[in-house]
């Protein structure tokens, strides 16, 4: 039987954009929750020892989708077996649900998936430590979701701590079925303005973080259809937030019963779009 993870989208409540480094990359600050539970935003990943490593791809949001060594799953598994200096033959599956370029770390999250897979699989016996060097490797957002829950972000976002659980209010995730490529939109940030450098304030037990995102600005100067959604979601009394670089857009809701006739009047207009509903009441 092979064995099976989940790997969940995550949501960003909170981004700060605090400077430009010299390597080129940026300082950030962020709190990020991993949506574990949210039907329809989690991806699967199996595995089962085999002869050879194979890849394939299944689900709604893998077209497009390579199984080559650029794929993260796979680079994540080389990075195991570059650990453990020997072979980590494995069948995996991917069935993809997340959708890519969403601002919702699908990519990410199936890094992590592969890394706590393939450490079980094989029993290797990699401690969280060595799991979280390997997954900042791959890249920003894998350590988080190696933590899961609600987790502290700093530097690029690879040097994470985890925070008490915070929950969700009533929330919609929408995705208009754009592609947002997150390089450009660092690289628009000089256009766009940056923001000003203000880290996340002292959070007592069960408080929420301020609902920002430095990114919008420049998400926006790259894909300007992006108002538009924030628009309507305002329009429907939601409160929105840019999810990651985007295109997705996490809105929350003074009350469940507001997020969920927003839901419905959404999918009526924008049948092709992809909309999840999360927090209370579900």
């Amino acid at each position: 039987m092979p064995l099976r993870v989940p790997a969940p989208a995550k949501l960003n409540r909170f981004l700060a954009i605090l400077g430009r480094r010299a390597d080129g990359f940026h300082d950030m600050e962020l709190v990020t929750t991993v949506l574990e539970g949210v039907e329809g935003l989690t991806d699967t990943l199996e595995a089962e020892q085999a002869a050879s490593l194979s890849l394939t791809l299944a689900g709604p949001c893998s077209e497009g989708l390579t199984v080559d060594d650029s794929n993260l799953v796979m680079r994540a598994w080389r990075l195991l077996e570059r650990e453990v200096r020997r072979n980590l033959p494995a069948s995996l599956r991917l069935e993809k649900r997340i959708p890519h370029g969403a601002g919702l770390g699908g990519g990410s999250s199936d890094a992590a998936a592969a890394l706590r897979l393939g450490n079980e699989l094989y029993g290797l016996g990699l401690g969280e430590g060595t799991l979280l060097a390997l997954g900042a490797e791959l890249g920003s957002d894998v350590p988080l979701f190696l933590l899961g829950g609600t987790v502290l972000g700093l530097g690029r976002g690879e040097r994470v701590f985890p925070l008490h659980p915070l929950p969700l209010e009533p929330m919609l995730i929408v995705n208009p079925g754009l592609h947002v490529a997150t390089p450009a939109v660092f690289r628009a940030l000089a256009l766009a303005g940056y923001p000003m450098p203000d880290t996340c304030p002292s959070l007592g037990r069960g408080q929420t973080p301020p609902w920002r995102n430095d990114l919008t600005g420049a998400a926006i100067w790259v894909r300007p259809e992006l108002a538009d959604l924030r628009a309507e979601l305002l329009d429907l009394g939601g409160e929105p937030l840019l999810c990651g670089s985007g295109s997705s857009w996490a809105a929350r809701f003074p009350e469940a019963g507001q997020r969920d006739d927003a839901a419905r009047s959404l999918a009526s207009r924008h049948p092709a779009w992809g909309i999840w509903q999360a927090g209370p009441g579900l």
